[in-house]
């Protein structure tokens, strides 16, 4: 039934995931039993067209880059859900915002929440919901590299680090989506404001205590990506931060 309802509400098959191909899969609601089947909106289907879209595009993207650092990019799956579901680093829920599970190597977001992006943080735009998943898959790349496990372990071993490593790995995967859209910039996708969107759209993604300390990177490190489109120029570790004093040199496995 709840399959039903988003094929009709997304006006794609669904049923085509119950064999755990594609990217894109779907959680069962974790609030009240589903609403009777509707007619999906103009809108809501041009949204899981453009995020199916994104997804794709970003990866596409970061294939390439792995496939010139002689490496194979394992790709990430996105989970849309409404209100919560359970994923491989506990359960999901909406207050938590959009986030990448590195134990089950999973994007969660939560229907509702590119509505909530527009009506509370003031970023309605297109390029401002893809910058919020190419953040995310920012993160799948940080695991693939290795970076993730190494940042977790020396914020075990330091926990009075592990504040300011968190600051640097999120700032890390803002230069990482910086990097998609210097992709997107040289086929000329890119719109006129475009990047305020997505410098936007940044507010709303990742622990409040970490937005309140890096805030004002955040643009930084999206344009230093969308500049130059490097990886290596988006070493976060071994660069000195304003208000962030811990410095972390990691390497790529």
């Amino acid at each position: 039934m709840i399959l039903l309802v988003l094929s009709l509400v997304f006006g794609q098959n669904f049923f085509a995931l119950l064999d755990g191909s594609g990217d894109v899969s779907t959680a069962p609601d974790g609030g009240a039993p589903s609403a009777p089947p509707r007619k999906a909106s103009p809108a809501e289907e041009q949204r899981a067209d453009f995020i199916s879209f994104v997804l794709d595009d970003v990866q596409n993207t970061w294939t390439r880059e792995f496939q010139q650092m002689g490496r194979d990019y394992q790709r990430a799956h996105l989970v849309l859900f409404t209100r919560g579901t359970r994923s491989g680093c506990g359960v999901a829920e909406t207050a938590a915002g959009p986030f990448y599970c590195p134990e089950d190597r999973k994007v969660y977001i939560d229907l509702a929440f590119y509505d909530e992006l527009r009506s509370r943080f003031g970023a309605p735009g297109d390029f401002a919901q893809a910058y919020v998943l190419a953040h995310e898959i920012g993160h799948h790349v940080q695991h693939l590299l290795g970076l993730t496990d190494q940042v977790r372990a020396q914020q075990e071993r330091s926990p009075s680090r592990a504040n300011a490593l968190s600051v640097r790995l999120e700032l890390q995967a803002d230069c990482l989506a910086g990097i998609w859209a210097h992709s997107t910039g040289e086929r000329r996708l890119l719109e006129e404001g475009d990047v305020d969107e997505a410098l936007g759209a940044a507010s709303a993604v990742g622990d409040d205590r970490i937005q309140k300390q890096a805030a004002r990177q955040r643009s930084g490190w999206f344009r230093r990506g969308l500049a130059t489109g490097r990886l290596q120029d988006c070493d976060t570790f071994r660069t000195a931060l304003p208000g962030v004093e811990d410095r972390a040199p990691l390497r790529s496995r």
